[in-house]
């Protein structure tokens, strides 16, 4: 199943997930740091939803309040909430 999620408060612009029952299969992100939003989206591959929340969730950019990889566990919250 494909899944889009507009970011907030990061550089990225859209994260775009494929997702077969609770598996991470790709990620892409549309802007932001193009290396560590690539190193992010080989991590994520064939890694569980929620494994990927619990790791990501909470990680701060500076002094931002988020970062890309808090917005994809926010992105991943969103998913299993529409999935219900």
């Amino acid at each position: 199943m494909k899944f889009v999620y507009k970011p907030q408060g990061v550089c990225a612009r859209e994260f775009n997930f494929e997702i077969e029952g609770n598996k991470i299969l790709n990620f892409v992100s549309i802007g932001g740091c193009p290396g560590n939003l690539l190193g992010i989206s080989e991590l994520l591959k064939e890694i569980d939803v929620d494994e990927a929340i619990k790791k990501l969730s909470g990680v701060k950019c500076g002094t931002k309040p988020t970062s890309c990889p808090d917005q994809i566990a926010k992105a991943l919250i969103k998913f299993k909430a529409e999935q219900k």
